[in-house]
């Protein structure tokens, strides 16, 4: 039983390739027409570049593919299938597609992001980040009645954990006994920064806190310098951030040139 066709980024690829020259080897011969093993080849350049290897199976697969599309291809052409309107405004659109995605790779050769911009860009992060990060835990609930009462009862000894499992709205630390683990201050609205920050290691508000989400219990666990991960650590998603914004740019500047009437 034959395989299934390959995924549609494999797929895709032929449409840059059936217009690859004759070689003198070729992959096979169908119904008397050579099929070059080029195309074969550049399906497999198409499938590394998206971080996938070519493993004898995929070899095989793409192979079988190429083989495939040119049984089917013959048939269309057979039936005059090329001279459609759907079939010519289709190949237009697979055509700018094709040549937009190398007109991109092309600048980004040409413009490409230079350790100096990364080393830049995180030396703006960590200044941006630096300073102290708090873990906090708290219970949030609707009304301040409600917040009153969950503070009388942690004053009568009632455990915080237990009673953010069960009365909290925030589902996610609610589930956690209201831990909201490491964050810096700015990571939350200025009601609950203000409150969270004027406590002391294990101290829990005195008063119900409120913002736009509810009524706050808030109890501080503990502070530290904050942890930043290092260059190293986060240069490829530097890199990758860097290089869409300038694709942006290079997509606006060109945007901003053009004569549109």
């Amino acid at each position: 039983m034959k395989k299934q066709l390959l995924s549609g980024l494999v797929a895709a690829a032929l449409l840059g390739t059936v217009a690859l020259p004759v070689s003198a080897q070729n992959l096979a011969i169908v119904n008397g027409k050579a099929v070059p093993k080029e195309r074969a080849e550049a399906l497999k350049q198409q499938v590394e570049r998206s971080g996938r290897p070519v493993t004898p199976d995929l070899d095989a697969q793409i192979k079988e593919e190429v083989i495939a599309r040119e049984i089917f291809m013959q048939e269309a052409q057979k039936r005059g299938l090329e001279a459609s309107p759907d079939y010519k405004a289709q190949m237009e659109l697979a055509r700018q597609t094709i040549l937009i995605r190398e007109l991109f790779l092309d600048q980004q050769k040409k413009d490409p992001v230079t350790d100096a911009e990364i080393k830049a860009e995180y030396d703006k992060f960590v200044a941006a980040n630096s300073g102290k990060e708090f873990k906090a835990s708290h219970i949030l609930v609707e009304k301040e009645e409600e917040a009153k009462a969950i503070l009388a009862s942690l004053k009568k000894g009632g455990k915080f954990e237990e009673i953010a499992k069960k009365q909290s709205k925030d589902p996610g630390s609610g589930a956690k006994g209201g831990d909201l683990d490491w964050a810096t201050p700015s990571s939350y609205v200025s009601e609950f920064t203000e409150a969270m920050i004027k406590l002391e290691k294990g101290q829990t508000t005195q008063a119900p806190v409120k913002s736009q989400f509810g009524w706050h219990i808030i109890r501080l666990d503990d502070v530290r310098e904050a942890q930043l991960p290092k260059l190293d650590e986060v240069k490829p998603q530097i890199s990758q951030q860097l290089q869409q914004m300038k694709v942006t740019k290079f997509q606006d500047d060109l945007r901003t040139k053009a004569k549109v009437e």
